[in-house]
C-alpha cells in the first residue's frame, strides 16, 4: 500500500523512530522530583553531613555494592559515581563514598545484585554507621522515592552482534 507515493513503513515508521529517540534522552528520574532537587547540595557536602541536609531531595548515581531486605524494607549500599547522560553512573574508578538507599517496598535481591548501575532519587533521612571489613563506615541514608535500575550489561560482549538495545526498570513510590 502506498500514501503519497511512500511506503506505508516509511510513513508510520519515521514518528515512532523519533519517538524512540526523544524517549531515549529523556532523565530516568520524573520531572516533579527533579523539581524538588537543590542543585547546590553535592554527595561531598552531603557524606561530610548527612544530619545537616535532613529531609532534603537528592539525586544520585552509582553501583549496587549489597541488597538486604530487612523490616524497614529493602537496604541498598551504593558506591556513589558521578552521573553521566540520563543520570547513569559513569564507568570511571571515581567516587566520592558510599551510601545506602532504603527502599520501603521489597525489591529482589537477585535482579539488584552487586554490580548493577542505579540512579536513585530520594530524602535524605540522615546517617547510618554500619560495620564495613574491620571498620566502621557512616553512611548518608536516602529514603528512596524513585529508583531506576540500569540495564545489565556483560563485561563479556557477542561478536556477533553490534547493537544492543535496552531498557531499564524504573521504580516509583
Amino acid at each position: 500500500m502506498k500514501i503519497n507515493g511512500r511506503g506505508l513503513a516509511h510513513s508510520f515508521g519515521v514518528p515512532i523512530v523519533v519517538l524512540l529517540f526523544v524517549m531515549s534522552c529523556a532523565p530516568v528520574i520524573s520531572k516533579q522530583i527533579r523539581d524538588q532537587v537543590r542543585p547546590d547540595i553535592t554527595f561531598n557536602a552531603v557524606i561530610n553531613d548527612p544530619e545537616g541536609y535532613k529531609e532534603q531531595m537528592i539525586i544520585l548515581s552509582g553501583i549496587v555494592l549489597k541488597t538486604e531486605n530487612t523490616k524497614e524494607g529493602t537496604l541498598l549500599q551504593v558506591l556513589q559515581r558521578p552521573a553521566g547522560f540520563r543520570g547513569k553512573p559513569k564507568d570511571v574508578d571515581e567516587t566520592s563514598g558510599r551510601f545506602l538507599a532504603l527502599d520501603s517496598r521489597y525489591l529482589d535481591v537477585n535482579v539488584f545484585t552487586e554490580g548493577r548501575a542505579v540512579t536513585i532519587a530520594g530524602e535524605i533521612q540522615g546517617k547510618r554507621t554500619l560495620p564495613l571489613d574491620k571498620t566502621e563506615y557512616t553512611y548518608p541514608l536516602i529514603s528512596v522515592k524513585e529508583l531506576y535500575l540500569w540495564p545489565a550489561t556483560s563485561r563479556y560482549s557477542d561478536p556477533y552482534s553490534s547493537v544492543h538495545i535496552g531498557f531499564g526498570v524504573g521504580y516509583s513510590h
